[in-house]
Order: C-alpha cells, then sequence, then structure tokens
C-alpha cells in the first residue's frame, strides 16, 4: 500500500463529474478519481474547516462509528475494475480489525474527517496512477508507455473512463500556493 494526500478537487470541464485528485506522499504519482458533487462538496467542507448547522451524512457516520467505541485506522482505495474504484474503511473496535466495503468518495470523506491515513494499492496506481510531464505539465498515464513514451492503444482502450478527462486537465497549477 502507498500512502495518499488529498491534493486537490476539480471540477470537469466537459460536465458535472468532479475528481478528487490523490497524490502519493512521498512520490509525484497522482491518483485521479471522479466522485459526485454531493462527496466532493463534503471532502471540499472539511478540507476548508466550512461549520454546517447541522452534520453531514459523513460527519453522523463519523460519530456513529466513534459513539460504538470504534476508530477509523485507515481507508484505502483497493481495486479498479472496468474503470470503477473500490475502496475499504478500517475499523478498529476493541482492538479487532474490520474491513467496511465503500466508495472511495464516501472514504475520503471519513479519512479527512477523521484525519485517518489514506492508502492506494500499488495495482491500483499502476493501472490509473499519472504522473506530470514536467516539459509540458500535462498529465501522463504513469507505468503505460512505450518505447517512444506514446500510450498504447490497449491502455487507453482499458482505461476509457479516464481518457477524455485526463486529455483535457491541465495541472499546471498544482503547485502554485504549496510551500
Amino acid at each position: 500500500m502507498i500512502e495518499m494526500i488529498v491534493d486537490s478537487l476539480r471540477a470537469s470541464m466537459m460536465g458535472y463529474q468532479r475528481v478528487v485528485i490523490l497524490k502519493e506522499r512521498d512520490a509525484e504519482k497522482y491518483l485521479p478519481i471522479w466522485i459526485g458533487p454531493a462527496e466532493a462538496d463534503a471532502i471540499a467542507l472539511k478540507l476548508q474547516d466550512v461549520a454546517t448547522p447541522r452534520p453531514l451524512t459523513h460527519d453522523l457516520l463519523c460519530s456513529v462509528i466513534t459513539t460504538l467505541g470504534a476508530k477509523v485506522s485507515f481507508i484505502v482505495v483497493n481495486e479498479l475494475h472496468d474503470d470503477t474504484f473500490y475502496a475499504k474503511l478500517m475499523l478498529d473496535i476493541n482492538e479487532v480489525a474490520l474491513e467496511i466495503d465503500s466508495r472511495p468518495s464516501d472514504a475520503i470523506a471519513i479519512a479527512v474527517r477523521t484525519k485517518a491515513p489514506i492508502y492506494a494499492e500499488e495495482s491500483v496506481l499502476d493501472k490509473a496512477g499519472i504522473v506530470i510531464d514536467q516539459e509540458t505539465g500535462r498529465p501522463i498515464l504513469a507505468n503505460s508507455t512505450d518505447r517512444k513514451g506514446q500510450i498504447s492503444e490497449e491502455e487507453l482502450r482499458r482505461l476509457s473512463a479516464f481518457t477524455d478527462f485526463i486529455d483535457n486537465l491541465d495541472l499546471k497549477d498544482f503547485d502554485k500556493g504549496k510551500p
């Protein structure tokens, strides 16, 4: 498992899709995951420390977890099948580890609320991770280039849900405002 951080939340120019961009904590590989607008808002509100008058669903779930005596140990984006990401919440209750299936967006929303570490399986990063070309500032698919640095047709077909988004993603401002 590779530790990740929430790098940013973005809106696709092709529609109302949102994407959460996870970044390897100690490297320059990114993992874009498409999420719904409600989940994007839930993540953004917590990252920006915006208080809400009533608990959101993710706040409620965190409260239930705590009230039941459990703790979120970490979350992991553990699989990618047919362009769909899967995640797990890893809970600890009385020194017993529990795995709870989750959508990545919900798991991330809970992780930012509980300050739990976020991980991605290496196999997921191998399939969908991107690195940024330092010369052009454009993303390229990690571990999926042929000898000439071009993305193979097979890789483009396999990652069809991400191709248009990645082609139109402008990451030039990723490092702006960071120390």
